[in-house]
Order: structure tokens, then sequence, then C-alpha cells
């Protein structure tokens, strides 16, 4: 039985063995087939990069017909053409060695080959871009960082498929500016103000150009109409300890605002409770504080800031929603009558008193005497004799 025993766990743990080792196979397949897969992508990709080497770049408005020349190919020549290296589906006409597509849209961006006949050698790669020329930019002005300087930003209402860049050139006093790209947005630039409360309007200009065309757009402004300033940072409100109708809000000017003491910043505080739609308001001069007054007890509110140059300019953002509830009390502990006078029984009530048998109303509950009665009879009946 020993024996037995012994061959059965033998053979336990060879199917668990198996089991394990079948499951590492398995895994190590899956990651092989993964990796082949990334490996075969990425050979695509470079076989891809490697074959546009050398082409180059036909830019072409949507809607149009285009032409595309094979190379140096003369009219007498005969081509056959491929894009991304499949034959072309495209509506088309061919004229010896040029390809002609009908009304291009986006689909037909590609690689496109060109081979002589009957040899079959490559004579020229044309990767063509479809797009269209810019419209008008949308640009726009703002100093967050007053006395100090401002920046503009642009963008293009209408997509164009194609590279496109912007020229930008800002005029004070017919004076050309410096302009400093930014260095994470690329359609945003800054200029530094050359001078301080002058009579003299700012003008920008900024041109959108791509290989389909070009389009301008210029705003003028006086230095103190675009300032405004970031919102306000670091928003707390908390509640006030024994008030449940207080709230104590706090909060700090922004850290864009470079001077804050020469260039004071006034604010506008919002609130209202969950429960309504209609925002309260308060308008403070230069205090980072407010103690609101008024809270509705018990109820969660929502709180905004905003900040303001105190002369001029307009008001910022409001800085992000905060949550907050005025203090409640703590509900108080009920104490029983009995708690309360220290009583505490360490033995059990005795048992309510049962009630006592009625005579003749329970066979089950019957007298001594009733059952004495059959004997009680002769021993009378004898002493009377």
């Amino acid at each position: 039985m020993l024996c037995r025993s012994n061959f059965c766990h033998i053979l336990l743990e060879g199917r668990d063995h198996l089991r394990e080792t079948s499951t590492a196979n398995l895994m190590a397949n899956v990651v092989t087939s993964v990796c082949c897969v990334v490996l075969a992508a990425v050979v695509v990709v470079i076989a891809q990069r490697r074959s546009q080497q050398g082409a180059r770049v036909q830019y072409e408005r949507m809607g149009s017909d285009v032409t595309m020349q094979c190379g140096s190919l003369g009219s007498d020549a005969s081509a056959t053409w491929k894009v991304n290296g499949t034959d072309v589906r495209a509506r088309q006409a061919q004229d010896g060695p040029r390809l002609v597509l009908m009304e291009v849209n986006l689909s037909s961006n590609g690689l496109y080959s060109c081979f002589q006949n009957p040899d079959g050698e490559r004579r020229d790669q044309i990767i063509l871009r479809v797009g269209t020329p810019p419209k008008e930019p949308v640009v726009m002005c703002r100093s967050n960082t007053y006395p100090k300087g401002f920046y503009c930003s642009w963008h293009l209402l209408d997509p164009t498929y194609i590279p496109t860049d912007f020229d930008v050139h800002v005029k004070h006093n017919q004076r050309s500016l410096e302009v400093q790209k930014d260095a994470v947005h690329k359609n945003r630039c800054h200029v530094r103000f050359p001078e301080l409360f002058s009579t003299f309007k700012y003008r920008v200009n900024v041109t959108a150009v791509n290989a389909l065309g070009k389009a301008s757009s210029a705003i003028t402004f006086d230095d103190f109409a675009i300032v405004k300033p970031d919102p306000p940072e670091k928003v707390v409100a908390a509640p006030v300890p024994n008030n449940v109708r207080r709230l104590e809000v706090t909060w700090n000017s922004p850290s864009t605002w470079p001077d804050v003491e020469n260039f004071p910043l006034k604010y506008f505080l919002r609130y209202r409770p969950l429960i309504r739609e209609q925002w309260q308001h308060v308008e403070l001069s230069d205090s980072t504080s407010h103690t609101i007054t008024d809270a509705i007890a018990g109820k969660e509110y929502i709180i905004q800031v905003a900040a303001k140059d105190t002369e001029i300019g307009t008001w910022s953002d409001w800085s992000v929603a905060i949550h907050a509830t005025p203090w409640m009390d703590e509900p108080k502990q009920v104490i029983s009558t009995t708690e309360a006078e220290g009583i505490v029984e360490t033995s059990p009530s005795p048992a309510p008193p049962s009630p006592k048998p009625r005579l003749g109303v329970s066979a089950g509950a019957c007298s001594p005497l009733l059952w004495s009665a059959p004997l009680l009879l002769p021993s009378v009946l004898l002493s009377l004799l």
C-alpha cells in the first residue's frame, strides 16, 4: 500500500510538472509571436522610409486634377505607375510617362513610383500630399505678466492637411519688436513691452504660409487693453469651528503676476450651494481671504475666485472649483435612565407567578379531592352500618 501511495504521488507530481511546462511553453510562444509581429512592423516602417529616400514631394490642391511626370522620360516613352507598392485604383489617365489623377482628395496621398516599360526599371518616385491653402488666421494677444510683456497666439479655423508655417511681425511706434517663439506652444510667441503707459498702439501681423498659398491677419491694441491675469492659485475653503454658517476662504495671487506690490490685484469671489444654481458674489480689494457668513448649515458649497488689475485690463478666468461644507455639530449620545443611575442587574428577574388552576375547567388539572372521591364513598357507607 505504501509503494502504491508513493507511485500515485509521483504520478501527480509528474502531471503538475507537465501542466507547468505546457503553460510556460504557451507563454513563450505568445511572447515570441508578439515579438515577431512588432519586428515585422518595424521592418515595414524601415523599408517604407528607405523606399521614400530620394523621393520628391509634390503638393496639390484638394479637388484638382494632378499630373505627375515620370522623371526625365520623353513623351514617347511608356511607364507603369504604382502607389504604395500596389496598382493605382483612383480615377486616372495615362499619357506616355505621365499619370493624371482626377479630382484628388486625401485618399490620393501616397508614394507613387513609375517604372519604364518594358524592362521595369524604376525611374522616379513622388510623394503626393493633397491639401488646401491657408485662410486668415485668428490672432489673440494677452498680457498675464504685466508690466513685463505679452504673448500672442493664433490658429486656423480650417485645417490645411499639409505643413503650414507662420510668420509673426510686431510693431510699436513704427519700430519692429523682437519676437520670441514659445518653447512649448508652436502657435505662440512672446514680446516684451518697450515702455509702459505708451500712447502708441501695438500692431501684430501673422501670416500663414504653405506650399499652396498664404494668408494674413493683423490686430492693433493698446497695452492696457490686453492685460488679463491668470486665475488665483491654491484656493482653500475650510469650515469655521462651532459656526454652522461660516466658511473661511483663502487663495494666492497668480504666480505669473510679476509685481503684485506695485501692480496690485483685486479679486472676485463667487459661491453657491450645490442644491442651487444661482451664484452669490463678493468683490474684494487686494485681500487674499474672505469669510462667508451666510452659508446654509450642512450644505456643500462650490467656490471659485477670479483676479484683475486694480486699474486696467479685464478679469481673469475662474479658478479651479473647490468644495467645502460648513462646520456641523456632532450628534450627542443618548444615555438611558438605568445607565445614568448606574444600576446594573446581576441576577435574572423571577418568572411571573402562574395562575391557580380552576376546578372543573381542565381535566388535566383536577384537584386531589376529585381523584379520591371513589374511595371516600364506600368508607362513608360502612360507617353508617
